[in-house]
């Protein structure tokens, strides 16, 4: 949940800190490790490691971690932390921007891999759509992020939004705990959530072509979000049973439903 203060964060050589919140409660990071099942055989790919105190306990649970870290002192210091682990092949770091990691190019993930992360909240958004939307898909999902963002995501009050339905297109969202502020060094203005996506894969679509037809539906309910479906959607919606709805009050499968209309 690293808030960082520039996009580039710096050039080597030129090092401007990065303005991160880091984790400094290991129960906590005991939490994040814990909502999802890990075993032995598991691999993880861990973003954004900081000072490794996710890391630990991911190393503790699981025989393989792949850990990107955009900031070269922090990959510095892993590195001498780490040392036993790295030469032993379970801890593999990678100085990279997570923007320019490409999973499917990536043989240490093997077939079957699970994300975890305390995540930066600026780019919260683009990193759970690259996921969810690549062609290697991680298995699950656990992540530190906004708390009003796994609210908005798991959609407990009924009401969906093209957040929480683009996110249960690919896996099951839960809000596993709170995590307050005080958790963090230095503390953000607001507090964090656990979030865990399940059962993660595409198989409510048929085709890349359903699958745009799909968002772009969602794009344009949502555009107009206190309008009836029926009024935004056109001559599809006529005389259909869901025309009087809004968008938030249709589920995920009244969704797939009218993609394939």
């Amino acid at each position: 949940m690293a808030e960082k203060a520039s996009v580039d964060g710096g050039e080597r050589g030129n090092h401007i800190p990065l303005g991160q919140h880091f984790l400094v409660r290991p129960e906590i990071a005991g939490w994040v490790a814990g909502a999802i099942s890990l075993t032995r055989h598991d691999t993880v790919l861990e973003i954004g490691p900081g000072h490794g105190i996710l890391t630990r306990e991911l190393l503790a649970r699981t025989g393989s971690v792949v850990a990107i870290e955009k900031d070269y002192s922090l990959v510095a210091e892993l590195r001498e932390t780490f040392v036993a682990e790295i030469c032993s092949g379970q801890l593999t770091l990678i100085e990279q921007d997570i923007r320019d990691f490409d999973p499917v190019q990536c043989s240490l993930l093997g077939t079957r891999y699970s994300l975890v992360a305390n995540i930066p909240y600026y780019i919260t958004g683009y990193i759970i759509r690259k996921f969810l939307t690549t062609k290697h898909q991680p298995a699950d999902i656990a992540v530190l992020v906004q708390k009003e963002v796994a609210e908005r995501i798991v959609a407990g009050d009924g009401k969906e939004s093209l957040l929480s339905l683009s996110v249960k297109a690919y896996g099951t969202p839960g809000l596993v705990r709170i995590v307050k502020a005080g958790a963090f060094s230095p503390p953000p203005k607001v507090d964090s959530a656990i979030l865990r996506i399940s059962g993660i894969s595409s198989a409510h679509f048929t085709s890349p072509a359903q699958e745009a037809r799909f968002f772009e539906l969602l794009h344009i309910a949502f555009s107009q979000k206190r309008k009836q479906v029926g009024g935004t959607l056109g001559k599809m919606m006529s005389n259909h049973p869901l025309s009087k709805k809004r968008p938030e009050d249709l589920t995920l499968e009244q969704w797939i439903d009218l993609t394939n209309l």
